[in-house]
């Protein structure tokens, strides 16, 4: 491990020195990748330093207790000494976890598409109240919201809802909430006050750029048509909804939420690649079974992940038995403390697996 960290950090020294060069920012392809890696490598480098410190400083503590006879100072040093130790346990610890492979689609932003499942009404219903969640928990990351695909019904409920998230690390944190989610309350059209049970999938897709996926116009049909609302009623006079086939694998994907043709045209490209890249990522996942036994539910669309009981006021996310009696705060965008459960379970799994643990 201190071998691999020390060639980190030679490679941290070199991005520094080739960043202080003059002209640097001539080739600014170059340059981005410079500043990417050398802000990737920086929390590592930083605890790495420390380390050696924490090191350093109990090497010192240990050389001056065996000169020292002062009690007092034979006292403070040895507080000193523990200290440094158990920083340096700390440390080893996080190193571990930095040094771990990191998903390259973490940094991206994420397409989230959520859908009603079992339970009518009522699961349309549970799947707008988990967008709104969602939109909450971005608004106080300061991520970008940006709706792409809507089917709502009636009674403010959602058949479908597809949405961006542009934001630093979306991916890394939203990847955790791909799967089925259930809910258990009494539905307010329920008269006889008996608790249902329905579902609803969420699944969080790595935004895919032009040089991730390569669609040959070729396999695309592009029809166009006027936008419409609830009951099929038209609101747009022009034609400016757009739906793309795509011919190969059949993926249709229909964008209206803009006036603009051209607009809706980009929107319905950018959701097209990203679920042709989501397909490429499925297969791999597919072709990697033991690794996704190693990991907390970021690959299984069909796992039941979390539940909402609403008269215990509870959520239980099942992949990490994880219990929480907050379930307003919850749904009100507060899914801080779940998140941060997966990511150390998941790591802590692919520790285990490592040897590293």
């Amino acid at each position: 491990m201190f071998d691999r960290l020390d060639d980190l950090l030679r490679r941290f020294e070199e991005i520094m020195n080739e960043l202080a060069e003059p002209g640097v920012t001539d080739n600014q392809q170059h340059f981005r990748e410079l500043m990417k890696e050398q802000s990737d490598l920086t929390p590592l480098v930083e605890a790495y330093k420390e380390y050696k410190k924490c090191k350093q400083d109990v090497e010192d503590s240990l050389a001056m207790l065996e000169e020292e006879s002062d009690e007092d100072m034979r006292e403070m040093l040895k507080e000193e000494l523990s200290a440094s130790r158990k920083r340096i346990e700390e440390l080893e610890k996080e190193l571990k976890v930095l040094l771990l492979p990191k998903d390259p689609n973490d940094d991206k932003n994420v397409i989230v598409e959520i859908r009603a499942g079992a339970g009518g009404d009522e699961a349309a219903l549970f799947a707008a109240e988990i967008y709104r969640m969602y939109v909450h928990y971005a608004e106080n990351h300061r991520w970008k919201v940006e709706t792409m695909d809507v089917e709502e019904i009636g009674i403010g409920g959602m058949k479908s809802v597809t949405f961006m998230l542009s934001g630093q690390g979306a991916y890394s944190i939203m990847k955790y909430e791909s799967g089925v989610h259930r809910v258990q309350r009494v539905p307010e059209t329920e008269s006889g006050g008996r608790i249902h049970t329905s579902t609803i999938t969420v699944a969080v897709m790595p935004e895919a750029e032009e040089v991730d996926v390569q669609i040959d116009e070729k396999d695309i049909r592009i029809d166009v048509c006027r936008s419409s609302g609830a009951g099929g009623q038209c609101v747009n006079t022009t034609d400016s909804a757009v739906r793309l086939t795509h011919i190969p694998t059949g993926i249709v994907i229909y964008s209206q939420t803009e006036k603009s043709q051209i607009q809706n045209k980009a929107k319905a490209y950018a959701l097209l690649r990203t679920k042709l890249y989501d397909l490429e990522q499925q297969k791999a996942h597919d072709a990697e079974a033991e690794l996704r036994k190693s990991q907390v539910g970021t690959g299984d669309r069909s796992e039941k992940i979390r539940t909402y009981n609403f008269p215990q006021g509870r959520v239980t996310d099942h992949r990490i038995n994880l219990t929480l009696y907050k379930l307003d705060k919850i749904m009100n965008g507060d899914i801080q403390e779940i998140v941060d459960a997966c990511i150390a379970a998941d790591q802590a799994a692919k520790l285990l697996k490592m040897g590293e643990m």
